[in-house]
């Protein structure tokens, strides 16, 4: 399985923006994805998740909400819909599988 991840870019502090997971490769069906983020400086951190199967949803501690984890199997994407940015959210997004791949990340920056 390899994974891209798109749709950073600039956005103003309390704006919104959409990440997308493109997957290639057979099983992603099975296959949990999630998102993890890393700022400069700092590790990378859990962002949030979404199961396979039923598709149950996790999110870190500091998305409060804000942040909404979708997938489409047929279209081997995982979104994030991303609102009420904030400055602390800028980082390269990461999407991640259970199966033990990363995919090359995507620079969002926030400005206050």
């Amino acid at each position: 399985v390899q994974l891209q991840a798109s749709g950073g870019g600039l956005v103003q502090a309390g704006g919104s923006r959409r990440l997308s997971c493109s997957a290639s490769g057979r099983g992603f069906i099975n296959y949990t994805v999630a998102w993890f983020r890393q700022a400069p400086g700092k590790e990378r951190e859990f962002v949030s998740a979404v199961k396979y199967g039923i598709g149950t949803t996790y999110y870190g501690d500091f998305v409060k909400g804000r942040f909404t984890i979708s997938r489409d199997n047929d279209k081997k994407t995982v979104e994030l819909q991303m609102n009420s940015l904030k400055p602390e959210d800028a980082a390269v997004y990461f999407c991640y599988t259970s199966a033990g791949y990363w995919g090359r990340g995507t620079l969002v920056t926030v400005s206050s």
